[in-house]
């Protein structure tokens, strides 16, 4: 049966990703794809949806997309900048507000037999964030909700074949949001709703299979949930003809070759260990930018695999842990790059292995699903996301043997202290956090430690919460925490005299720092 899925064409909106994880709520797949790369020879194309946007429709930079081969074809819902695209591209009007229309409104007047709209109460709050407003629908078209200030707040054409709102039903202000996707979804579309990490585990094991054939695989662990769940997926399909292979690349926290190696002999794999820290902490000399960074330990993870494959029989594949945010962020939509990945921007051009990425769809949350399906245990599940670069991006400037040793301590002390710090619910800190971990600053500043003056490094404690790492909010740890593992850093390691806690959400800051 060909898999059913929402093709979302992103137009750079902040909000795009959020479409994608209300879309994979609904149990229906979906793919984020650039404006302008639409897969006209995809069969399970079930309907389109059409994002927003930083630009103006009417502006000579506005980003567009041809639609005459797919209306008619497949539903399309235009969403804010996706919406005023539509109407001006089929001869309507969009102009630039007087004010800015952001924030909260109500529906009203809205057509409560419409499709799009079936089950929705009177004065539903919406989100709108917009600086530009339809003016005049096109013909063939008519206006099936207002608010207040915003006369075509929601339109349709008369063919039933495009639905446009100036609003944001993907984020939560909008109260009936995600009721509006899933009656465009499920009920407009006719998404079967059979997306689940059941079904993803038996589907993906029968295409590995099938990619696979007798093939011999590497795969690169980090020692994180996203490789670990990939191991062990690519593990049941495959078994011995996988190999997977854990570097340590000197940029890993405290303690954590050892006790990732250890993990590992629970899940069944066959696991090389492999120590290259002086390869990588060489490559990293005098390197400050955080893209040349993540580039240069993407080539290094290629170089040692395709080395480690040599000296294993036939091997054709290299596999990774690569999961859809990588690849979002990684994504060259609008000629702007969030931030490379090392296993999706720093691969390089020419690669001796094919490319197998099993999870290149999933959400983390997702991932951890499928990890729980795979029977793995929770512990490791779990486990806060690392960076693939390791602590080479959470040493902001130039990476150091130095640099590492004395971050190494610092973010040990840390998460040591979110794990036995134990809540009102009987969680532990490090429970009730998405991701958590300390940053050295390229900074240095004046203490007193006894009756010396220092003049020494500041280092920045970052947790945050999350469900899927497309969004973030910095967590409120209690101030006698704070407390706590600020006095202890600064008492035992060496080189360190200041501690900050950074409080930025995501947007507009990333949660790592490079």
């Amino acid at each position: 049966m060909v898999r059913q899925k929402i093709i979302i064409l992103d137009f750079g909106s902040q909000t795009t990703q959020l479409i994608g994880r209300r879309l994979r709520e609904l149990d229906t797949f979906c793919e984020i794809l650039p404006y302008d790369k639409f897969p006209y020879d995809d069969e399970g194309i079930i309907g389109v949806i059409l994002s927003g946007s930083p630009y103006s429709v009417y502006a000579p930079d506005a980003l567009k997309v041809d639609l005459s081969d797919i209306r008619g074809r497949y539903p399309i819902l235009g969403i804010c900048y996706g919406a005023q695209f539509m109407a001006q591209h089929y001869g309507g009007s969009v102009k630039a507000s007087g004010s800015r229309e952001y924030g909260r409104a109500r529906l009203q007047d809205y057509e409560q037999d419409n499709p799009l709209f079936r089950g929705f109460h009177e004065g539903s709050q919406v989100w709108m964030s917009h600086g530009d407003t339809i003016t005049a629908l096109p013909d063939g078209f008519r206006v099936i909700a207002s608010t207040e200030k915003v006369r075509y707040a929601a339109y349709q054409a008369e063919d039933g074949t495009l639905y446009g709102v100036q609003f944001h039903p993907e984020v939560f202000h909008s109260e009936q949001g995600r009721l509006l996707l899933r009656n465009f979804v499920v009920d407009i579309c006719g998404s079967r709703q059979d997306w689940s990490p059941s079904s993803f585990v038996e589907s993906s094991v029968e295409t590995l299979k099938s990619q696979l054939g007798n093939d011999r695989v590497i795969l690169g662990l980090s020692g994180g949930v996203d490789s670990s769940v990939a191991a062990v997926l690519l593990n049941k399909a495959i078994g011995k003809n996988l190999t997977c292979i854990f570097v340590n690349h000197g940029l890993l926290r405290k303690g954590e070759y050892e006790r990732v190696m250890r993990d590992y002999e629970c899940l069944g794999l066959n696991v090389i260990g492999v120590d290259v820290s002086s390869k990588f902490l060489t490559a990293l000399q005098n390197v400050t930018d955080p893209e040349q960074k993540r580039k240069i330990i993407g080539s290094c993870f290629i170089d040692v695999f395709e080395n480690e494959a040599r000296k294993i029989d036939a091997v054709q594949w290299l596999a990774q842990g690569t999961i859809y945010p990588d690849c979002i962020e990684s994504m060259n939509t609008t000629g702007k790059v969030i931030k490379s990945h090392h296993n999706v921007g720093g691969l390089p051009e020419k690669m001796q292995l094919k490319l197998c990425e099993p999870l290149r769809w999933l959400f983390k949350d997702e991932v951890r699903r499928i990890g729980l399906q795979l029977g793995m245990p929770e512990h490791l599940i779990n486990r806060h996301p690392f960076p693939g670069p390791g602590l080479a991006v959470r040493v902001l400037g130039e990476v150091t043997w130095e640099k590492i040793r004395v971050l190494q301590e610092a973010d040990d002390i840390f998460i040591s202290s979110l794990q036995r710090w134990r809540c009102a619910n009987g969680k532990s800190l490090y429970d009730e956090v998405w991701q958590a971990g300390a940053i050295l600053l390229p900074v240095q500043s004046v203490g007193v430690m006894g009756d010396e003056r220092t003049y020494e490094q500041a280092v920045a404690l970052r947790a945050v919460t999350s469900t899927d790492a497309m969004s973030a909010d910095w967590a409120r740890l209690p101030d006698d925490f704070l407390a706590q593992v600020s006095n202890e850093i600064i008492n035992n390691v060496k080189g360190i005299n200041r501690v900050c806690y950074d409080i930025s959400s995501k947007p507009p800051a990333t949660i790592e720092w490079e």
